[in-house]
């Protein structure tokens, strides 16, 4: 018996997903990134409070996005038990919100003793009161003694949610463009890449500290690494949907002839960005514009990526 097949471009996870996964990994991957810098390259306040600060909005934001999508909100207290690992432990949601959770839990933990020695922080009305409180002190004095402890269980969780945004998508095997297994490792690179963007973005233009130029040029040179890393899986997602089934032919299309996505993410996200870093690499900056320009151009892009593959999902089903 012969099955005919219907392919039709998916409209449910549209843009408030691609917002979603994007603000997850910027957010995850930021904290992560700040904290290793924070415990293995330099002690550095300024950089832990602003990237803790933003990492931890980022994740709250995305949260909300998919919580107000959700037709049944007080569903979310199952993804919450513990025991839904158990009976199903493929279950990419309910793991993404563990990590998410924890991430934002160990992330403020880590940066609690920080908050305390900023001036700004203490003269906030509620915020100074609260940094004052005897738990809190005492938190702080733990926090400071087991710190890259801390720090680790952050990082871990962090790379969890940036793993994770890859994994959920994959785990939907009727789209081909999703149900591959380079979804999850073009995603973590590409929330890692956008991390090290936004920090550059934040120690240019907000904390300029003279003593940071080691920590900003190892920066521009991860991110180097990164974007090459995603041009080539990209390359293989050409190759691969392009001579995959009749599903991964049609996101080729839309894909692969839209301007937007050739010119707005592969051009000015990825390829633009990548000669300006390695000019800078290179020979050095004479003026920070060309890599604000650069680090703005990558945030940029990495929307454009998670955008397109949300609006590129094409599923099939037999009738």
């Amino acid at each position: 018996m012969d099955v005919t097949m219907s392919y039709e471009t998916q409209n449910l996870w549209t843009w408030w997903l691609a917002v979603y996964l994007y603000t997850g990994g910027l957010g995850a991957a930021t904290l992560a990134v700040t904290f290793l810098t924070d415990m293995y390259l330099k002690p550095h306040r300024n950089l832990v409070i602003w990237g803790a600060g933003a990492g931890v909005v980022l994740l709250a934001i995305g949260s909300m996005m998919l919580f107000g999508h959700l037709l049944h909100h007080l569903a979310a207290i199952h993804i919450l038990n513990p025991l839904v690992f158990f009976k199903k432990p493929d279950a990419w949601i309910a793991w993404g919100t563990q990590f998410i959770i924890w991430m934002m839990v160990w992330g403020v933990l880590y940066a609690l003793p920080y908050a305390r020695e900023t001036p700004f922080l203490k003269r906030l009305p509620l915020i100074g009161k609260v940094l004052e409180w005897g738990l809190v002190i005492k938190i702080c004095e733990a926090v400071t003694r087991f710190r890259k402890f801390v720090g680790w269980l952050a990082v871990i969780n962090g790379v969890g949610v940036t793993v994770y945004t890859g994994l959920l998508l994959q785990s939907f095997p009727a789209v081909a463009l999703w149900a591959n297994p380079g979804v999850p490792l073009l995603f973590t690179v590409s929330a890692f890449s956008t991390a090290m963007a936004f920090l550059l973005l934040i120690m240019y233009t907000v904390i300029k500290d003279a003593e940071d130029t080691r920590i900003r040029l190892l920066y521009e040179r991860i991110d180097l690494v990164l974007i090459s890393a995603e041009l080539v899986i990209l390359f293989s997602f050409y190759f691969y949907l392009k001579r995959g089934s009749e599903s991964a032919m049609r996101s080729w299309e839309l894909l692969f002839t839209d301007f937007g996505w050739l010119i707005g993410f592969i051009g000015f996200g990825l390829i633009v960005p990548f000669f300006l870093e390695l000019r800078g690499v290179v020979k050095g900056w004479t003026s920070h514009v060309p890599i604000i320009t650069a680090s703005v151009l990558v945030l940029m892009g990495g929307y454009l990526l998670r955008h397109y593959f949300m609006y590129a999902g094409i599923y099939a089903y037999p009738w």
